[in-house]
Parts: structure tokens; sequence; C-alpha cells
């Protein structure tokens, strides 16, 4: 699965999936554009990647103007974008819905609705003219069921599932590759967030629940959805798009 001469782009790089996304396929061979809200958190990450060649991308994904600066920046470094990792997400504040606030609507859809959205306006246009192609949009098992006091994630994941079908329908023509992952719980600091806001003052508790609820009685690594991402963008994977691939440890078949 070589990706040696391609360029990776790779948004909410800076930890958790998204830095072990950029570690697997510097790994890879790959050339990387990674993007964060933050250069010195980027910077940070950088220097643990062993890549030669990293362009480093400070945007918000929420505002159309940033994203349209990064995926320029990346277009006119290297010319073109053969893989786009939509990734970067929050989980919020939980609260039943009858509680939740505008402002918590309005920043984790801006993030995780809006940001996977233009993202996927300003990349698919350059590889449609590549004629070539791979997405990889990171959703949630939250995307493919409920959770009490969190259901602006779950509403979140739900559209970049739908975000993520449509836009492998309209590139298909085109030679471009659209999926997406579906974690349960990953072992980084959002879910460490989630534990707190689960049961305050008893994350480790929070923390066994969780794990609890999954067949493997585990956290996935960030390493583990970061393989699968690798995956699902090389050629080994070359007839697969529009689909979504749960990796939750057995959670989905405790499920319909």
């Amino acid at each position: 699965m070589s990706f040696t001469g391609k360029v990776v782009l790779i948004t909410g790089a800076a930890n958790g999936i998204g830095l072990a996304a950029a570690k697997a396929f510097a790994t890879e061979g790959a050339k990387l554009a990674l993007v964060d809200l933050k250069l010195d958190a980027l910077e940070k990450a950088a220097s643990s990647i062993k890549a030669d060649d990293v362009l480093l991308l400070a945007a918000d994904v929420s505002k159309e103007e940033e994203v349209q600066q990064y995926v320029a920046e990346t277009k006119n470094k290297y010319g073109h974008i053969d893989v786009f990792i939509n990734n970067a997400g929050i989980n919020g504040k939980f609260g039943l819905l009858d509680d939740q606030t505008m402002d918590n609507y309005q920043a984790v859809f801006g993030v995780n609705v809006l940001g996977a959205f233009l993202g996927l306006k300003h990349v698919l246009p350059i590889m449609k003219e590549q004629r070539s192609g791979a997405v990889v949009n990171t959703a949630s098992n939250g995307g493919l069921l409920g959770a009490p006091g969190m259901g602006l994630y779950v509403a979140s994941k739900h559209a970049v599932l739908g975000l993520n079908k449509t836009a492998a329908l309209e590139a298909a023509d085109y030679g471009v590759r659209v999926n997406a992952v579906a974690p349960s719980g990953v072992d980084t600091q959002m879910m460490k967030s989630i534990e707190t806001n689960a049961m305050p003052g008893k994350e480790n508790e929070a923390r066994t629940a969780f794990e609890n609820s999954v067949p493997l009685k585990r956290y996935s690594t960030p390493e583990e959805i970061a393989d699968l991402m690798v995956f699902l963008s090389s050629d080994k994977a070359s007839f697969i798009s529009g689909s979504y691939y749960r990796i939750d440890g057995g959670q989905g078949a405790t499920s319909a």
C-alpha cells in the first residue's frame, strides 16, 4: 500500500486519530498536508512524524474562506491531492436535548457537519479534475445509533454518513472514491472528555462502563483507526466506495 509520491491532506491532524493517520501515511511514503486549529499544536505533532515533506496549515474548518485557503495552499505546493482524510471533529457538551443550547449546537455542527461539508466542497473538484482520489470521512458508531446526553454529536455523525453516501455517488463518474470509518470509543483525549462529561469525578468508572459495552472489552487505539483509513485510501480498496466501516470491537453485532 505504498503512497510514495502521493499527497495526503488530513484535518484534525494535531492529535488523536488525525495524528495517527499522519504517522501511518508517512510510513507509507506520503507527502502530508496537515490541518488543525492552531499552528503550535501542529508543529508539536509534526515533530513526532517521520516524513520528508510536511505542510502545516492552521485553519478553522467551519469557516469557508479558511477551508478554501488550506485546500489552495496544498494544491499550490504539491500540484494535486490524492487522499483527503476529512477527520476534524468535536464531541461538544453532554446534555439532554431539552437542556441543550444553541451555542453547543452551533459548535458541534459547525465542526462536525459544516467542516466536513466544506472540506468535500473544496477538495472534490480537484479530485474530479484529476479523475482520481480517495476520501475517508470520520464518522462514528454514534452515526448509527442513539446515545442519551450526546444527541447533538449523534445527529452530527448521522449527517456525516449522509454526506459520505452522497459524495460517493457524485464523485463516482470521475474515478473518485469516498468512504467513512465509524469507530466506537477510541483511546484519545476526546474520549477522556466524554468520560468526564458522562460521569464527572468518576472518569475511571465511566471508562470501565464504556469498555464493558464493547465485546472486546477495550477501546481501540488511534493507530487501529488509522490503519483502516490507509487501507480505504489505497489501491487495495479500489472497488470500495460509498460505504462506512464499523471499527468497534464487535459492538455493532449487538444491534440490528
